[in-house]
Parts: structure tokens; sequence; C-alpha cells
């Protein structure tokens, strides 16, 4: 293979996995007319258009895309064989992109930030929706270079660490009709139900377990921040299963009842996920670790985390 021909390569495959010529002209380190005039000469040399304009985006020709999926995981393997080299975060100016649900968010994100800015201050980080489904796609596509969430399967083509669970709390209104009290099946059956779900889909964890048992509920609403749900709770009879880690949080503890559902719902665990491909990766290693530990340090000194902690604020609730 010609010189010529790696290098259109390469800017070909930054421009698909980047899905704009901005983006994979910074990824590249060029600029923008340089990125232009490599799509020239990908259409002299290859004969095809390659990429259409649709608007103010671009699309690849059926070529294209025919030819991605070709080359996209040489790219890769190649791309992943020239990072094998010391990895110098005080000099690195790369960017990583991490699929992050929005609770994990909340409570580690500007710590681990922090942290890579005072070890690694050339380097960006782009935080990128997380869903169950979309983080495998995301990893096998290349468009994100880890994952930190729940997941639902597993393959060979993935790693993951284990980083921690957190069990379910039911929450409501304060002067909700079953706030105050424990909960019955059949009342929990009866409510009407409020679901944070990052895809849409009414269905979770706990629709699963009343698989179990035989039991459905009624999911009335989604919405897909747990920001958004005391406010939602508090105007409404809805009532809510969240984790544990979101319902010990000030806002949730003072606005809201908390208490334990009627069921027995597995906690979800966290992971830390990776595509194989960027096992050797020196870059990779390093902010897997720095985020392996700050996420394991943050949940450690997590106090409203604690079962005990919100049993004795409700008790504090009842008395006042």
């Amino acid at each position: 293979m010609k010189s010529q021909e790696l290098t259109l390569l390469q800017v070909f495959d930054a421009i698909m996995t980047e899905g704009s010529v901005t983006r994979a002209g910074n990824r590249l380190a060029m600029s923008q007319p340089a990125v232009s005039n490599a799509i020239a000469r990908m259409r002299d040399v290859w004969k095809d258009p390659v990429f259409v304009k649709k608007g103010r985006q671009i699309e690849p020709t059926a070529f294209a895309q025919s030819l991605w999926a070709q080359v996209r995981t040489p790219m890769q393997q190649l791309a992943a064989a020239l990072e094998l080299r010391e990895f110098n975060p005080a000099q690195s100016h790369r960017q990583f992109r991490i699929a992050i649900a929005d609770l994990s968010v909340d409570l580690f994100w500007l710590p681990f930030t922090q942290q890579v800015t005072e070890y690694a201050p050339h380097v960006d980080l782009y935080a990128q929706p997380y869903t169950r489904l979309g983080v495998i796609e995301q990893l096998r596509a290349a468009s994100i270079d880890i994952g930190l969430g729940p997941v639902n399967q597993h393959d060979r083509s993935l790693r993951s660490i284990p980083l921690y669970q957190s069990n379910y709390k039911l929450v409501m209104r304060k002067d909700h009709p079953l706030a105050g009290k424990p909960v019955s099946m059949d009342d929990f059956i009866a409510a009407k139900h409020l679901l944070v779900s990052q895809s849409g889909e009414p269905r979770g964890d706990v629709d699963q377990a009343l698989q179990r048992v035989e039991k459905r509920r009624r999911v009335a609403m989604t919405v897909n921040h747990f920001s958004a749900v005391p406010k939602l709770l508090t105007h409404s009879d809805l009532i809510a299963v969240i984790p544990q880690m979101v319902a010990g949080g000030t806002r949730f503890r003072s606005e809201l009842w908390v208490s334990d559902p009627p069921l027995i719902i597995e906690p979800s665990p966290v992971y830390l996920i990776w595509h194989t491909r960027l096992d050797q990766d020196p870059g990779l290693i390093w902010l897997r670790n720095l985020l392996e530990h700050v996420v394991k340090q943050q949940w450690n000194a997590c106090s409203h985390c604690s079962t005990d902690e919100l049993a004795n604020s409700n008790e504090l609730n009842t008395l006042m």
C-alpha cells in the first residue's frame, strides 16, 4: 500500500468515526481545508463521491460504508499499535469520549475531571449519553473509548470491571397516601409509576423483578434524568423506584418520603467497560485506572448511599 493511500484511509476512518469533517480534523490535528483536500483525493483515487452533503451534514455513500466495514478493524488495530509507546499525561493532547449515565455524572464527573486536569491539563474529556444497549454498539463502533454504567450483556470483544452496586428505594411525596407506612404489593401495583429511563423504554429492573413473581405495574411516565424526579413526584401521585445512591441525596431526602419497595430487586452492578482492542493502549490504561480509582474512592466516601442513614432520616421525618 502506498503511503498516500494509508493517509487517505486514516482521514477516511477519522471522518467515519467522528461523523464530521471538523471533528475529524481536530482528531488528526489537520485544518478543515486539509481534510477537504483529502476527501477530494479519495474521490479521485477511489472513483466514488465517498461523502455527500445532506444539509449541513455529510453522509457516506454505499461504497464508503462497504469500505469502512472492511478497514475499520484493521485501522483500529493499526492505531492501537502506533499508540504502544509511553503515554505522558502531562504532555498528551488526546481526546477521550466516555459514555456515562447522569447519576454517575452527578457523583463522579467533577472529582474525575479535576484529577484529569491536574495530571493531564491538555487532555479533553467528552461525556456522552449512556444506555445499556447503546454502549455496546458505541464501543464496537469506536465512537466512545470507555463506558461507565450497568450492562445487559457481555461478549468476548468487551472487557469490564465491576465497580459498585446500588440497592433500590421507593420514593414519593411526603403527603402521598402511601407515605409514612410500609407499602404493600397490592398498593405498589395499583399506583402510577415514574421510571427514569435513559432509552425511553418503559421497562427496567423493577419490571423484571415483578415478572419473576408474575406481577405487572403501570409505568405512567418516563424521564431520562434523575434530577427531574423530585419535582414530578411532589406535584403528582406518582411513585418511583430509584437507586439508593440517588435517593440518599440531600434534595431527595428533604423533599420526598423514602422507603423500601415491597419486593426484592436485585442490585444492578455498575461496570467500567471497554473494547478489547484498547487493552494495550497506554493512554486508555491510564484513563481507566484513574476513573476506577476515583469512582471507588467517591463511592466509599458516599455517606448518603448508606441504607442505615436513610432509615434514620425517615425516623426523624416521622418525628418532626
